[in-house]
C-alpha cells in the first residue's frame, strides 16, 4: 500500500514556556539539519506551554527554510474563520511554508460561548467538516464562489481575504472510523500518533480513508499519510511503514537536539535508501495530479505529451497557482494551459506543443498588461515568458543591453540606474518588456529618444516552425523591420537587445486642473506640447463615469533636466492651461518615475472596451469634439500621448510602425451607446491607431493600425515566416 509520495521528515518538538527560546532553537537546529518540516502540538490550556500559534509565527520569523504546521490544532479554540485569515497571513509573511494540522479536539463547548449551537458528541464531526470548508472558502479569493452556510461556525463578519502563498494541505489528526472517513472526503493528509495507534489497526484504518476517498471520486494518494514517530525507531521499521502502509512523513517526537542530529544524519537517509531502493524494484510510481485537478482539465488538449522541458512548469486549471496566471491586467481569461518555460529551448518546445494543437487559441505573454487581453483565453495555450527575465550588460562603451521578454520594465530601470542610462518604456514600470518592445511603446522620454522600437538594436527570435533567429539591420533584416511594431505576427522574441540613453535625474511633474472648459483646456495642452523642447512629455488623462460639476484633467511625465532654472521655464506654458488645482514636481532617477507598480498578479474580469486612435493634429475643431467626450460622464479613463519629436525623425517605412507624423496618440476607455457615438465622431479624424491601446479585433482594426504598404508588406512576411497562421490570436496581419 504504497502511495508513491516522497519521503519527508520532520520534528515533534514540545512547546514549552519554562525556556521560552528553546523550541525555537530546536527549530532552527532542525532548519540546519535539513528537516523539511517542525511542528508543535496544540493544548493552550496547558500552563507549561507556550500558544502554539504565536510560537508557529516567532518561529516562522526565526527560520528561513523549513516548513511549520501545528500537530494538530485544537479546532474548537481557534474559530475557522480568523484560523483561515491567520494561516494565510502566516504564509504569506513566510514565503509559503505553513501547513494546517487539525484536530476534533476538546471544548467543543466554546462553539455556544461564540454564539453557535450547543453540540452533541456527534455533530462534532460536522462542525470539522464545516470548518474545512469554510477555511477554503476563505483561502479562495474568488468572490463568484459563495462561503458555506456555516451552521457551527457564524459567518456574521467574515471576509475572504488574500489568497496564500501556496495551497496549504489540510491534515487531520483522527482515530475514528468516521474521522477517517472525512479524512479521506476532505484532507490533504491523515496525521496519527504511532504510540496511539495498533500496528494491527493500520491497514483497516487506512482503508477507511481509502473507501471515502473513492466514493467521492477521489484517488487515495491524494490523502499524504504522515506518521508522529518517537525517537530511536529503527530504519527497517520507518521503510516498511512507507512500503507496506503508506506513511511518507515521518516526524520524530524529540526535544533532543542530540537526538534531532541522529535521527537526521542516519535514520532518515538509511530510510530514503531502503524505500528508494524497493521503488525502483516495484516500478512504483508517484501519485501525480489530484482527481479534481484532473477533472478541471479542458478538452482538446494533449497534457499528457507536454515536452520534459515543461513538465512541473506548466499551470492547469486545477492547479492553485492557477488563479494568479488565468487573466491579465484587463481581460479575465480561462486557458486550458499555461506554459511557463525557462529557457530558449523551452520556448521552442511550447511552440512545438502549440503547433500540435492547431485549432486552440495561443496567448504569448511577457508581463500580462496588454489591454487588448490577448495574452489569455478561453480553452486555448498561454505561453508565459515570465521566466525569460535577464537583465545583462553587453557592451559598456556601446550602452548595449540584453533583456529578456519576462522582465519588467522596472526591473530593467534599476538594473540600468547605477550607470546612468534609461531605455523609454510607456509610463508603467510593471508592463512585461516583450509586449511593449515588440509594438511601439510610447514613454515618459518618447519625444526626446523615440519609441522604445527605436532603440532596439537586435533580437532573437524564435519561429512558428521552432527556428531560432538573428534579426538586425545585418541578419534577416526584413523580420528586424517587423518585429519593430508587428512582433506578434512573425514569432515569439527571446531575447532583446537595446541601445540605451545616458540619463540623469529628471523630473517627475503631476499637474491637476479644472476641466470645466475642456476644450480650451485641450486646445492649450496641444499649442504648450507643440512648442515645448524635446526633453518635456506630460501626458494628459481626464474622464469620470458621471457628468461631474468640476472636471478634472491631470498632466504627468518627465522633463529630463535636473536644473531647477529649465524645469521652470519648461513647465510655464502648462500652468497656464487652465485653472490650476494642485501641482507637485520631483527630482529623482528614471527608474524612481518608472517603479510604479505592484508585484502582484493580475485578476482582470470580463472583456476590456479600450480604444485607439492617432491624431496628425489637435486643432479647435478636434478639441472640441474630444472636449465633448471626456465631459459626457461616458469615460473614466481619455488620455493623449505626445508621439512628436524624436519618433517623427524615424522614417515612416524603417519600422513596421508606421505611424511617423502623429503628433498625438488617444485612448479612451468605455461601454455604453453614448461614448460608441462621441468616439466615432473623433475617430473619424484618425489617422490609424496604436494596437497596444486597442481592444478591438478583426480585419478593419488590424487596417487601421498599418498603412497599405505596410500592411502588404507584413503580410507577405506572415507567408514567409508564419504560412501556417499559428500566431493568429494577436491582430494577425493575415
Amino acid at each position: 500500500m504504497d502511495y508513491g509520495h516522497a519521503l519527508e521528515f520532520g520534528a515533534f518538538i514540545t512547546p514549552t514556556n519554562s525556556q521560552p527560546q528553546a523550541p525555537v532553537a530546536l527549530a532552527q537546529l532542525s532548519e540546519q539539519l535539513g528537516f523539511d518540516l517542525v511542528t508543535f502540538q496544540d493544548h493552550p490550556y496547558q500552563p507549561a506551554f507556550l500558544d502554539t500559534w504565536t510560537l508557529l509565527s516567532y518561529t516562522a520569523a526565526a527560520t528561513s527554510t523549513i516548513r511549520l504546521a501545528p500537530n494538530v490544532l485544537n479546532l474548537p479554540l481557534r474559530p475557522p474563520a480568523v484560523l483561515a485569515r491567520a494561516a494565510t497571513s502566516l504564509d504569506l509573511l513566510s514565503g509559503g511554508r505553513f501547513e494546517l494540522g487539525l484536530g476534533a479536539g476538546g471544548f467543543w463547548d466554546a462553539i455556544e460561548a461564540m454564539g453557535g449551537g450547543r453540540l452533541t458528541p456527534g455533530q462534532s464531526l460536522e462542525a470539522l467538516e464545516e470548518a474545512i470548508d469554510l477555511i477554503r472558502g476563505i483561502w479562495n479569493p474568488d468572490e463568484r464562489t459563495p462561503l458555506p452556510s456555516g451552521e457551527y461556525y457564524p459567518l456574521s463578519g467574515a471576509k475572504r481575504g488574500p489568497a496564500p502563498a501556496h495551497e496549504i494541505p489540510i491534515w487531520i489528526g483522527a482515530l475514528k472510523p468516521r474521522m477517517l472517513r472525512l479524512t479521506g472526503r476532505k484532507a490533504d493528509g491523515w496525521l496519527p500518533s504511532l504510540g496511539y495507534i495498533q500496528p494491527t489497526e493500520i491497514n483497516s484504518h487506512q482503508e477507511r480513508i481509502d473507501d471515502a476517498a473513492r466514493g467521492v471520486g477521489r484517488n487515495p494518494a491524494e490523502v499524504r499519510r504522515l506518521l508522529n514517530v518517537p525517537y530511536g525507531i529503527e530504519p527497517e521499521r520507518l521503510a516498511e511503514l512507507a512500503l507496506v502502509h503508506g506513511f511518507s512523513t515521518f516526524i520524530v517526537v524529540t526535544d533532543e537536539p542530540s537526538a534531532l542530529a541522529q535521527f537526521a544524519q542516519e535514520t532518515a537517509p538509511m530510510v530514503r535508501e531502503l524505500v528508494e531502493t524497493e521503488r525502483v524494484r516495484l516500478g512504483t510510481a508517484a501519485p501525480g495530479r489530484s482527481s479534481r485537478a484532473l477533472a478541471a482539465r479542458r478538452d482538446g488538449i494533449s497534457y499528457d505529451e507536454l515536452p520534459a522541458s515543461l513538465r512541473g512548469k506548466a499551470i492547469e486549471p486545477g492547479d492553485f497557482a492557477y488563479r494568479a496566471v488565468r487573466s491579465t491586467y484587463m481581460r479575465g481569461g480561462a486557458p486550458g494551459i499555461v506554459l511557463r518555460p525557462e529557457d530558449t529551448a523551452g520556448v521552442q518546445d511550447a511552440v512545438a506543443f502549440a503547433r500540435a494543437h492547431p485549432d486552440l487559441p495561443l496567448g504569448i505573454r511577457s508581463g500580462g498588461h496588454g489591454v487588448s487581453g490577448r495574452s489569455t483565453n478561453d480553452g486555448g495555450i498561454v505561453i508565459d515568458l515570465a521566466g525569460l527575465r535577464e537583465i545583462e550588460i553587453l557592451d559598456e562603451q556601446r550602452r548595449l543591453v540584453r533583456v529578456g521578454p519576462g522582465a519588467r520594465w522596472q526591473e530593467v530601470a534599476r538594473a540600468l540606474e547605477p550607470h546612468g542610462w534609461a531605455i523609454t518604456s510607456g509610463d508603467y514600470g510593471g508592463v512585461g518588456v516583450g509586449g511593449l518592445a515588440t509594438a511601439g511603446g510610447i514613454g515618459f522620454l518618447g519625444r526626446e529618444h523615440g519609441l522604445t522600437i527605436d532603440q532596439l538594436v537586435a533580437a532573437e527570435v524564435v519561429l512558428a516552425d521552432g527556428t531560432l533567429v538573428r534579426a538586425s539591420e545585418d541578419e534577416n533584416p526584413d523580420l528586424f523591420w517587423a518585429v519593430r511594431g508587428a512582433g506578434a505576427n512573425v514569432g515569439i522574441v527571446v531575447s532583446f537587445e537595446f541601445e540605451a540613453t545616458p540619463t540623469g535625474n529628471v523630473a517627475w511633474v503631476q499637474l491637476a486642473f479644472d476641466a470645466s472648459d475642456a476644450a480650451s483646456l485641450l486646445q492649450r495642452y496641444a499649442d504648450a506640447t507643440d512648442n515645448a523642447p524635446r526633453d518635456t512629455t506630460l501626458f494628459l488623462v481626464a474622464g469620470t463615469t458621471r457628468a461631474a460639476t468640476t472636471p478634472v484633467a491631470r498632466l504627468y511625465g518627465v522633463i529630463d533636466s535636473d536644473d531647477a532654472s529649465v524645469i521652470i521655464e519648461r513647465l510655464q506654458p502648462f500652468l497656464a492651461i487652465a485653472p490650476l488645482l494642485n501641482q507637485s514636481v520631483q527630482l529623482g532617477s528614471y527608474a524612481d518615475v518608472i517603479s510604479n507598480a505592484p508585484d502582484t498578479s493580475h485578476d482582470g474580469r470580463g472583456e476590456p472596451g479600450f480604444r485607439s486612435g492617432l491624431l496628425n493634429e489637435l486643432d479647435p475643431e478636434t478639441a472640441s469634439v474630444a472636449a465633448e467626450l471626456v465631459l459626457s460622464g461616458s469615460t473614466p479613463w481619455f488620455q493623449l500621448r505626445p508621439v512628436g519629436g524624436a519618433i517623427a525623425d524615424v522614417p515612416e517605412q524603417a519600422t513596421a510602425y508606421a505611424h511617423r507624423r502623429a503628433r498625438y496618440s488617444v485612448t479612451a476607455v468605455g461601454r455604453s451607446a453614448s461614448f460608441d457615438g462621441l468616439w466615432k465622431r473623433l475617430e473619424e479624424r484618425f489617422d490609424g491607431l496604436y494596437l497596444s491601446f486597442e481592444s478591438r479585433t478583426g480585419p478593419d482594426i488590424v487596417a487601421r493600425a498599418f498603412p497599405p504598404a505596410t500592411l502588404e508588406r507584413l503580410q507577405a512576411l506572415k507567408e514567409k515566416y508564419d504560412p501556417d497562421g499559428l500566431f493568429r490570436d494577436n491582430f494577425p496581419v493575415r
